[in-house]
């Protein structure tokens, strides 16, 4: 943007060369009175004035030091403002050659000193480019290990039971109907996996277009946690259900919403087996417009150093704990991404006798709520 106003790099080259033609002009009025004056007690310095005077004249050779004198005044005030070009000159070579931390002198709001901010801007912006691919490329990469180890491991179940009955390896009718139920279920489960693989694809790459309406949670959870007695009684457990007494109102996509209440009651079923029971919560809080969705267990806390990492995709923690009750460390990954689509949070918390999962939604009508196209 080029600056309109007297510090501009024009004007200040205007007014460096006015100030030193008015210094120049001065340094030589100086010089001919000390001319005049020391020329009278040194006789040779006197004849080469006469001379010059004689020859050439007294205003050409005036006019001659006043213009070595500009260029030597201008020259020299003009030093920091080629010190700074000299300075943006390095780090421009230097952003060439693939180094991105430069550094330049502080100037101020003209153009050199617009240019000089906007070099700098341009090699953070590189750099942090560079640095998300990198973690991009690594993702990518743990994103693959992390699937083929996930789907190899049922994969591999799956044909070992299949070759044992291609092969007839089986006792009896009843083996060989085991066989089959186990290469039966791992199939299941490996579609399960494909299933999470695939939803947790589309919601972190914009996949997923929102389609929020109002939405009275305190419905919902309940309405979810029916859904779940039968997964319930089957572990041997039981849900509770606490709602306010005031109605409040979100606006969400209900599918998405409801993926977010499954993936956590079937986590904390999962997890929570020896607590017995599964804790459903609303609250409502007016004053920060967010409604706060919690589903709790009481089983085996979460140490506290995975708590942050508890959300990332693949993350399963104790490597024994996830083989044992077979998740793919997708759901709750899957979970963040809804409900930051959503424009929410969601965290875990270990509270002194249960792990809590917080689901926040804000209140309303949020403006600008869409889901990417």
């Amino acid at each position: 943007m080029r600056a309109r106003n007297a510090l501009s790099l024009r004007w200040q080259i205007v007014l460096t060369f006015l100030a030193s033609g008015v210094l120049a002009v001065g340094t030589t009025v100086v010089l001919l009175f000390m001319a005049a004056t020391v020329g009278s007690m040194l006789p040779p310095l006197n004849f080469m004035l006469n001379f010059l005077a004689s020859t050439v004249g007294v205003w050409p050779v005036i006019f001659a030091v006043t213009v070595v004198l500009l260029f030597v005044w201008y020259l020299l005030l003009s030093q920091p403002m080629i010190r700074y070009i000299e300075a943006l000159s390095r780090a421009t070579n230097e952003v060439a050659q693939g180094k991105y931390d430069v550094t330049l002198p502080p100037r101020g709001a003209d153009e050199l000193g617009i240019l000089g901010q906007n070099l700098t801007a341009m090699a953070e912006q590189v750099k942090l480019s560079l640095v998300r691919e990198r973690q991009a490329n690594q993702a990518r990469y743990e994103l693959i290990t992390a699937v083929s180890h996930d789907l190899r491991t049922p994969l591999t179940s799956v044909l070992g039971y299949l070759q044992l009955i291609d092969e007839d390896r089986y006792r009896d009718e009843v083996e060989l109907r085991y066989y089959v139920d186990m290469a039966y279920e791992k199939s299941k489960q490996l579609k399960r996996l494909i299933d999470q693989l695939f939803e947790f694809t589309r919601t972190s790459h914009g996949g997923i277009v929102l389609r929020p309406v109002a939405i009275n949670p305190a419905e919902l959870l309940e309405q979810v946690a029916e859904e779940f007695v039968p997964a319930l009684r089957e572990a041997d457990m039981e849900y509770r259900l606490r709602l306010p007494e005031e109605r409040a109102t979100i606006h969400a996509d209900p599918d998405l919403l409801v993926r977010v209440l499954e993936n956590l009651i079937s986590n904390a079923i999962r997890y929570g087996r020896e607590g017995k029971v599964v804790e459903l919560e609303l609250e409502v809080r007016r004053a920060e417009r967010a409604a706060l969705l919690r589903v709790a267990n009481r089983g085996s806390p979460i140490p506290a150093h995975q708590l942050e990492h508890i959300f990332d995709s693949f993350y399963r923690g104790e490597r024994s704990r996830s083989g044992r009750t077979g998740g793919a460390g997708l759901g709750l990954a899957i979970v963040k991404n809804i409900v930051t689509l959503h424009g929410g949070t969601v965290r875990a918390i270990n509270e002194t006798d249960r792990t809590v999962f917080e689901v926040r939604l804000p209140m309303g009508a949020p403006a600008g709520l869409a889901g990417p196209g």
